[in-house]
């Protein structure tokens, strides 16, 4: 029988995997650690951020701030924005 920790653990790799296709600034974090990295050293990665995430939420018993992740999204279109314009200057 599997303990609590073991099926937390899975539970959060198989959501780390799952953000391969999303366009999520979690997904984008992820694709750019397995660019860097090989894929199961970003689901590694990947896992332990919404790790700490979830624990956040835990221990200060607050409800999820949907405002943190929009901040990111808006972070994350900018970057793609000027990586974006970057490539095309040098073509």
């Amino acid at each position: 029988m599997l303990s609590a920790r073991t099926r937390m653990a899975k539970a959060l790799r198989l959501a780390a995997q799952s953000l391969f296709r999303s366009q999520s600034w979690l997904g984008q974090s992820f694709r750019r650690m397995r660019a860097k990295l090989d894929a199961p050293k970003a689901i590694t990665a990947t896992t332990h951020k919404l790790a700490r995430i979830l624990f956040h939420l835990i221990a200060t018993r607050q409800p999820c701030d949907e405002t943190a992740f929009a901040q990111q999204e808006i972070q994350n279109k900018q970057r793609m924005h000027h990586r974006a314009r970057q490539q095309a200057r040098k073509y």
